[in-house]
C-alpha cells in the first residue's frame, strides 16, 4: 500500500526536503536500528570509527555493546529519528521496515520527512518499490544498500555493498558506510541494489551447496577429507568462501556465520524475484528444497553448510528403500 499526498503538499516537501539534505548538520549522528547477527557488527564499526551513532533495537540487551563502544541507545524508534537525519535500517523484512518506519500509521510522515532513510536488510525487490515512493512523497530521501558477506566479513569491515537510489546520496552515503565495505558498488535506480545482490547470493547458494553435496560425495567414497580439502585448496575452484566452508566441514563446525533461517529466506527472494521475471532457475530451486529440509531437521540457526545434513538424509532415506545397510560416516 503505497500513501498519497496531494500535489501541492508534496511539492512542498520535496522542496524542504532538498534543502534539509544540502544544508545537512555535519554534527548531525548517523542512526542505526537492528542489532541482529549481522547488524551489530555494522554498528560497531560504525561506532569504532568515531562516527557518531545514535542506535536501537527492539530486544535492548543487544545495544550493550554499541554503549560500551560509545553509541547513545535512543529510548525507542521515534527518538532516534527525531535526533538523526540519517538513519540505517539493517531489519529482518517488510514487516519490520513498515513497523520502525509506521510506514502504515499517523507518525510516518514525521519520521522520514527530511530524513535519508539507508536499507540495508535484504527485502524483496519487489517490496522496496513501495517505501521509496512513499519516502519520497512524505519528502524524505531512500537508499537501499544490501551487502554482500556473512558475519566475519562484517565484524572485519570486508562487506561489498551495493547501493541503489539517487547519485548524490549515494555520494554521501559512501564515506558514512566506509567503515563497514571495503568496497561500495552504485548499482542505479531502486530496486537495482536488491536485485544485484539477490543475483550474488545466488551464486554463493548454489556453490556452497554444491561443495556440501562432492564433500558428501567424498566421504561415502571413503576418500580422506584431509587431501579432499587441500587439492580443492589448491585448484582453481578455491575461494575464501569454499576454504572457510570446507574447513567447517571437516571440522563438523556448524556455528552460524550465514543462518540456515537466513539463506532459506534469501534462497526465496531469488525463486519469487525469478517467478515474477519468467525466469527460469532450476538451482535454486532444488536448493531451496534442501535448505527446507535443512530447517526442519531443526537446524535453522546453523551455518548454511549444514544443508550436507540434508543431503546425508536423503541418502539414508535411498539406502533405506533399497534395504542397503547404512554406510557408518
Amino acid at each position: 500500500m503505497n500513501i498519497h499526498f496531494p500535489k501541492e503538499e508534496t511539492a512542498c516537501r520535496l522542496a524542504i526536503a532538498t534543502i534539509g539534505i544540502s544544508n545537512m548538520r555535519p554534527d548531525s549522528p548517523i542512526g542505526f536500528i537492528g542489532l541482529g547477527t549481522m547488524g551489530a557488527p555494522r554498528a560497531l564499526n560504525l561506532a569504532r570509527a568515531g562516527t557518531p551513532l545514535v542506535v536501537w533495537n527492539r530486544t535492548r540487551n543487544r545495544c550493550a555493546p554499541l554503549e560500551q563502544a560509545g553509541a547513545t541507545i535512543a529510548s525507542d524508534a521515534a527518538e532516534l529519528f527525531t535526533r538523526c537525519e540519517t538513519v540505517i535500517l539493517m531489519l529482518e523484512n517488510d514487516t519490520a521496515m513498515d513497523t520502525v518506519l509506521d510506514r502504515l500509521g499517523p507518525e510516518f510522515t514525521s519520521r522520514v520527512a527530511g530524513h535519508t532513510i539507508v536499507s540495508m536488510g535484504t527485502v524483496s525487490a519487489d517490496y522496496s518499490k513501495h517505501p521509496a515512493d512513499d519516502i519520497r512523497s512524505a519528502g524524505g530521501r531512500y537508499v537501499e544498500a544490501p551487502v554482500s558477506g556473512s558475519r566475519k566479513p562484517a565484524e572485519a569491515g570486508q562487506l561489498v555493498g551495493m547501493l541503489a537510489g539517487e547519485p548524490e546520496d549515494i555520494a554521501r552515503l559512501r564515506p558514512i558506510l566506509a567503515p563497514i565495505c571495503k568496497e561500495i558498488f552504485d548499482c542505479g535506480a531502486v530496486p537495482a541494489a536488491l536485485h544485484m545482490k539477490l543475483a550474488i547470493n545466488t551464486f554463493l547458494i548454489t556453490m556452497v551447496t554444491g561443495l556440501a553435496e562432492a564433500a558428501h560425495f567424498a566421504r561415502r567414497h571413503d576418500l580422506e577429507m584431509s587431501r579432499f580439502t587441500d587439492i580443492l585448496n589448491a585448484g582453481p575452484m578455491a575461494s575464501d568462501v569454499s576454504r572457510v566452508k570446507i574447513g567447517k566441514l571437516a571440522q563438523h563446525d556448524f556455528t552460524r556465520q550465514a543462518g540456515i533461517s537466513d539463506v532459506l529466506k534469501n534462497n526465496r527472494l531469488v525463486v519469487e524475484a525469478a517467478r515474477d521475471a519468467g525466469i527460469a532457475s532450476p538451482l535454486m530451486d532444488a536448493c531451496h528444497a534442501l535448505y527446507s529440509e535443512t530447517e526442519g531437521l531443526g537446524l535453522a540457526e546453523d551455518d548454511m553448510i549444514s544443508v550436507v545434513r540434508a543431503i546425508e538424509a536423503r541418502t539414508e532415506r535411498a539406502l533405506a528403500s533399497t534395504g542397503i545397510p547404512p554406510h557408518n560416516h
